[in-house]
């Protein structure tokens, strides 16, 4: 299995990517995928497969691609050095805490293995580097 960071998209404070996803079988057939990165959410948009894939293998393909796809979504903001795809995973954990009501800094936290206070200058480093929004202005 292959993921190939493809694109990157950013408007805003929003930032969408897509996945070149290739499943190359013993026996010859494929699957190619194109996967979507948008926010905390990971869709798969095409799917080309020879053979044909049957229903039973449509169902079981997001199972097929989860891992692999997971771990090429979160390193792909990286830039190459150990300590960026934490940071990259920061935003991720961070706003799917925020979207289940939990509490963000904690997801953070157990992520990443980190204290609370490099936690949150993980979160600051991601808002700096346009992987959040900023803070509310004080007023």
């Amino acid at each position: 299995m292959s993921v190939r960071h493809a694109w990157v998209v950013s408007e805003g404070s929003t930032t969408t990517s897509w996945f070149d996803v290739r499943l190359a079988f013993a026996d010859g057939a494929r699957v190619d995928a194109l996967a979507v990165l948008s926010g905390a959410h990971v869709r798969v948009e095409d799917v080309r497969a020879r053979p044909p894939l049957s229903l039973d293998d449509l169902a079981v393909l997001a199972e097929w691609l989860e891992d692999p796809l997971f771990e090429a979504c979160v390193a792909a903001p990286a830039r190459g050095t150990p300590a960026e795809p934490r940071r990259a995973r920061a935003p991720w954990e961070y706003r799917s805490a925020r979207e289940e009501g939990g509490d963000p800094v904690l997801a953070v936290m157990r992520a990443t293995g980190h204290s609370r206070r490099r936690s949150l200058r993980l979160i600051g480093q991601a808002r700096d580097e346009g992987f959040l929004a900023p803070r509310r202005a004080r007023r």
